[in-house]
């Protein structure tokens, strides 16, 4: 599924206030990681993920990794912080615009 302009404006939007749930540090993306990152994204659709100063992969990397690790959309990356939604198989809490 690829986020259209609108659909990713409006998910930045209900992004903004949310805070990180998810660190990505020196140890960098194991698959424990991809595992957390993925029942994040089930229970709650769209998380930022922060990659903190001393990992090792730079914050284009660290998204690419979680969009291959759990198939999310990557909806932006912003400083340090990545945005990343993927749709709920029960919850569906977020109704994107068309």
């Amino acid at each position: 599924m690829v986020l259209s302009g609108k659909q990713s404006r409006y998910l930045r939007t209900l992004a903004h206030p949310l805070q990180p749930i998810i660190q990505i540090g020196k140890g960098g993306i194991s698959d424990q990681v991809i595992d957390q990152i993925g029942l994040a994204l089930e229970a709650r659709e769209l998380i930022k993920i922060s990659v903190l100063n001393n990992s090792l992969l730079s914050v284009q990397e660290a998204a690419e990794a979680v969009q291959v690790g759990t198939k999310a959309e990557i909806v932006q990356t912003i400083g340090r912080t990545v945005i990343a939604y993927r749709r709920s198989q029960d919850h569906r809490s977020i109704v994107l615009p068309r």
